[in-house]
């Protein structure tokens, strides 16, 4: 018997079967891949008509050509004997007796093969992303979970494998392609994908970008706020508007979904309650670390939300792995943290602040944060250790551009009270240049599994931010040539750059991009300025009697667009 196979009506019937001249025939819709019979209440088989053209219909009839017509007929009475058999063929048998025979139909699929009936933007998008990344998707959505998840919690693991299993075409288009686009930076430093080549990660997001603008058009929801949640945290942040704009549509519709509001009290499940935790928790730390390296004020007021903080029992089941608690602890210092950048963006952006003003209230916070950490989490922050537990390093950097912000505010508040020479100023100068070097060594210890871990995407503005504080400094304190290559400033600013530029060569470290991009031509020309001259000796001429590039130095050292950290003052 052959499979697949479709008859009108039985054989003995068939004088019966409707034809054109009677009227038209009913349709049916045949499901594939075998494309069986449509039953009517009477358990009769629904034929297509002939002159169908509904856009619902997956198949047309094509007629069976003079040469096979015989044998298709004897086989067509054959199955009609046969009640489960499927049937392809449809006879139309003349009405008039004469030399006219019988015509025969045979389905045919109308659309070609492996074209779905309207499918959403998105989802085609999302369909051209699995082309580029298969086989490798599950590697890809291992490395996700393995790392940007559990450091940064936003989807439940157990529950998104389930439904990516059982019920794919329900997951959220745009969902799937961010996630692939935020994991694909991981896929040198896997030790299954780094094997193969990497897809063009740039064409990736691209894709995902466009998928997720259309779903945010026409289906905004809750899955469309965990897309942009992956978006704006990929890696390598190329879009400060786009990213600022999408931040702006995921924190509305977050306040149109009560996402703002303490869930512990309603009556819903608890996997529904740790969900809108998490989401919240997620959109509350891009808002504030994006409003640091963008030069924005946070979209979220302190004052419009009652969401509690991460506990453990939120983050971890009671059978959790040592790894797993210990990638949750460092999470929940970063949420602490982040509580605490909040009230210094607080007052960077204050448009009524006095000339001078009071930190240490901003002092306080920074500090009683520290001395709430314990374990090993406390280490990552005091001694610049065991930053080898999941996002440990981001912590470590996080928390060191967090109090170079400090101390920056407090300079520039002790500039409105002391003169230039007063040892309370300098003494200030000392302290921040002692923070940007602790990033300087920070970086220099990184190993390629920490270049490979979890890193906040604007984590790169933490660097141009650094070399230009650094830069300023040297400019300010020497007159000379001489006086400006000897300072520690300029020197740690060198040393900072030329250690990005060596991750950058070796292990395509994106997070270095922003920094080389603005500085490393500035420092090269500086070092150019004062390098040894024909006689073998440095040149000790005063700063002034230095050339400069045809822009000012000043403007190429302090790129207004990207150091949003000099908004400070």
């Amino acid at each position: 018997m052959i499979a697949g196979t479709r008859f009108a009506k039985p054989a003995q019937q068939r004088n019966t079967i409707p034809t054109p001249s009677n009227g038209p025939l009913p349709s049916t819709t045949p499901s594939a891949p075998g494309m069986p019979l449509t039953r009517t209440a009477n358990n009769e088989e629904s034929p297509v008509a002939l002159g169908s053209s509904a856009d619902d219909v997956n198949v047309n009839l094509h007629i069976v050509g003079p040469t096979d017509t015989n044998d298709s007929q004897f086989l067509c009475e054959y199955l009609a004997t046969i009640p489960e058999a499927m049937r392809s063929t449809r006879m139309v048998v003349p009405q008039s007796a004469g030399r006219s025979r019988p015509v025969l139909f045979t389905m045919v699929q109308k659309r070609p093969v492996g074209i779905k009936l309207n499918r959403s933007p998105s989802a085609e998008k999302l369909e051209m992303i699995e082309k580029l990344l298969e086989p490798y998707l599950a590697a890809l959505i291992n490395e996700f979970f393995a790392k940007a998840n559990d450091c940064l919690p936003l989807l439940d693991e157990d529950s998104f494998r389930h439904q990516y299993q059982e019920g794919k075409d329900r997951v959220s288009p745009a969902l799937l392609a961010c996630l692939y686009a935020n994991a694909i930076v991981y896929w040198r430093h896997s030790a299954t994908l780094s094997q193969h080549r990497c897809p063009d990660s740039r064409f990736v997001w691209n894709l995902a970008n466009e998928a997720l603008y259309s779903e945010l058009h026409l289906s905004p929801g809750m899955p469309i706020i965990k897309a942009i949640l992956l978006n704006i945290g990929g890696r390598p942040t190329t879009s400060l508007i786009g990213n600022g704009v999408l931040l702006g549509s995921a924190v509305s519709m977050a306040h149109s979904l009560g996402l703002n509001h303490n869930p512990l009290p309603w009556s819903i499940p608890q996997s529904e309650k740790n969900l809108r935790m998490k989401l919240w928790w997620a959109l509350l730390i891009h808002d504030r670390w994006i409003s640091l390296a963008h030069g924005t004020p946070p979209r979220i007021a302190r004052d419009q939300y009652d969401v509690p903080t991460p506990l453990l029992e939120h983050l971890c089941d009671a059978d959790a792995t040592d790894r797993r608690v210990r990638t949750a602890t460092v999470f929940m210092a970063l949420y602490g943290l982040t509580d605490v950048l909040d009230r210094h963006l607080q007052h960077v952006y204050c448009a009524g602040r006095d000339s001078s003003w009071d930190t240490s209230k901003l002092e306080l916070a920074l500090n009683s944060w520290v001395e709430s950490l314990t374990g090993s989490t406390r280490l990552i922050i005091l001694r610049g250790s065991h930053l080898d537990n999941p996002g440990a390093a981001n912590l470590r950097l996080a928390y060191l551009t967090t109090r170079l912000l400090l101390q920056r505010i407090q300079l520039e508040s002790d500039k409105q009270s002391y003169s230039a020479d007063n040892q309370h100023l300098l003494n200030r100068y000392i302290q921040a240049r002692r923070t940007s070097e602790e990033i300087l060594l920070l970086v220099q210890e990184l190993q390629p599994q920490h270049l490979g871990d979890f890193w906040m995407s604007v984590s790169a503005f933490s660097f141009p931010a650094t070399v230009n504080f650094l830069l300023r400094c040297a400019l300010e304190s020497e007159s000379s040539l001489a006086g400006l290559a000897q300072s520690t400033s300029f020197r740690i600013a060198r040393d900072l750059v030329a250690t990005l530029q060596s991750h950058h060569d070796k292990y395509s470290w994106d997070l270095a991009d922003v920094c080389l991009a603005q500085h490393a031509e500035v420092v090269d020309k500086m070092l150019r300025g004062i390098a040894p001259d024909d006689s073998g000796g440095r040149s000790s001429g005063s700063l002034d009697d230095w050339p400069t590039p045809d822009a000012s130095l000043i403007d190429q050292i302090f790129p207004s667009l990207w150091d949003s950290m000099q908004n400070v003052w």
